[in-house]
């Protein structure tokens, strides 16, 4: 009896799940970001001397930059054919991604713009201090990393090949396989490089609290709290009004639905470990199998709200810190770049700063000295973008399936109401969420990209 779903026999205990090495890292960072803030603030010339490290670390991520830009933009090419390719579901589902992330990238600049973050820090470029001719040897470690390749050739390059994959038909589909075995090779690197993290984070602000004082942390403060207000109004104005409109269902109603699910994307800062989950709940909710197959995992690499006000609020961030704001017009080609890089955000931890540092070398160069504080507080804003991440998603779900005619609106109403509560015994192994076509439901193991910027 106590096999059996329903009976009364009492259920084995889950085994504790135990904190896998990304946790531990970042605890490190947060350890790394107090030390060094600490540091900055009782010895402000040792906090200053330690700017190398920082200088270091940012030039690891400059030189991973242009390989996940390549392999992202590629891939990310013959994602898009493969969901065009399914007909009126994914091309709707595609046109509300690309029209939703230029939504939330436009809002992190106009937000950033009218509180200005960053600004009194007056960061200064590398060059101008510790590198010099003076310190042999932190030239000699400088030296020994390798040099980064411009950005903007390498993403009209990505696109280039990818489209030209794409009109191969089957006869390019070896080389996209290439890619992607060579894209895990570079996250893989990606994923070495942010392991490196804790001791740019110590450096990078260690110097600027060192040179600053109490501002640098107040600036901080503010990037942080904007950034959280922000995503919270976009969730609830933007994203509530736009699912109201169309489907008369309450945001507010949707995210109690998913309570348990940002608790666990809270504890891990990463929407991908909810992804099984989400899968179910839409189905549960009244969304069709069909349309939350093709609309949940092609947004998780597709349509990152979250990531997207990331992006161009810390753009801002750091070329008004750095005294270098930018004009309406670098805005406006950030913006453009950003909806096409941030395709590729969607991978391993790292790669949105990744992303962001392109953006930045694409424009000014010299922005991505200023870096290092962003690498030290990008850990306290992981977990509202993965919320913000999974909630568009399950939004998406619901409005794709509303458009299409594939959404029960009144089984929507009954569980959502708490008059058909979601049967978490179903996403046991002996339940009915295991047998579910994973052709159909998720993308295979060897596509599927995490979501965990």
């Amino acid at each position: 009896m106590s096999s059996q779903r329903g009976g009364t026999a009492t259920m084995a205990k889950p085994a504790r799940r135990r904190m896998d090495k990304t946790h531990w890292l970042y605890v490190a960072v947060i350890a790394a970001v107090v030390l060094g803030a600490a540091i900055g603030l009782l010895a402000p010339d040792v906090g200053k001397s330690l700017k190398p490290l920082g200088t270091m670390f940012i030039a690891l991520i400059k030189m991973i930059i242009a390989p996940i830009i390549f392999c992202t933009i590629v891939l990310g090419v013959g994602s898009i054919a493969k969901a065009a390719t399914v007909g009126k579901v994914g091309g709707l589902a595609l046109l509300y991604f690309m029209v939703m992330s230029t939504v939330a990238l436009a809002i992190g600049l106009v937000v950033g713009n009218l509180i200005h973050p960053g600004a009194g820090l007056h960061l200064q470029p590398y060059k101008t201090t510790a590198a010099s001719a003076d310190n042999a040897t932190v030239k000699f470690l400088l030296d020994l990393i390798p040099g980064d390749i411009p950005v903007l050739p390498t993403l009209v390059l990505a696109l280039l090949v990818g489209f030209a994959l794409q009109s191969l038909g089957k006869a390019g589909e070896p080389v996209l396989n290439a890619v992607k075995n060579i894209q895990k090779v570079v996250f893989k690197l990606m994923m070495m490089i942010m392991w490196v993290a804790p001791v740019g984070a110590f450096g990078a602000i260690a110097a600027v609290v060192g040179a600053t004082g109490w501002a640098a942390i107040g600036s901080m403060a503010i990037l942080m709290g904007a950034f959280y207000l922000t995503c919270a109004l976009f969730i609830v104005v933007i994203l509530g009004s736009i699912l109201r409109l169309v489907t008369g269902l309450n945001i507010f109603a949707l995210m109690r639905y998913l309570g348990r699910e940002y608790l666990l994307i809270f504890a891990t800062s990463s929407s991908e470990s909810a992804l099984p989950r989400l899968i179910a709940k839409m189905e549960h909710v009244g969304v069709s199998k069909p349309v939350v197959g093709i609309t949940v995992p092609t947004g998780y690499s597709f349509n990152l709200d979250g990531t997207a006000i990331y992006l161009t609020m810390s753009s801002l961030f750091i070329s008004t810190a750095m005294g270098m704001p930018m004009n309406l017009g670098e805005q406006i080609g950030l913006l453009v770049f950003m909806v096409i890089a941030s395709k590729g955000a969607a991978g391993v931890t790292g790669a949105g700063l990744a992303t962001l540092a392109a953006g930045l070398q694409a424009h000014r160069p010299v922005l991505l000295d200023g870096m290092g504080v962003i690498v030290g507080i990008d850990k306290f804003m992981s977990e509202c973008r993965a919320l913000t991440n999974f909630t568009g998603n399950a939004v998406a779900a619901l409005l794709v399936g509303k458009w299409t005619h594939e959404l029960d609106i009144d089984q929507a109403r009954d569980v959502l109401s708490g008059r058909s509560p979601f049967d978490e015994l179903s996403l046991e192994p002996d339940g009915h969420a295991a047998e579910h076509d994973a052709n159909v439901t998720a993308p295979r193991e060897d596509e599927r990209v995490p979501a965990s910027v």
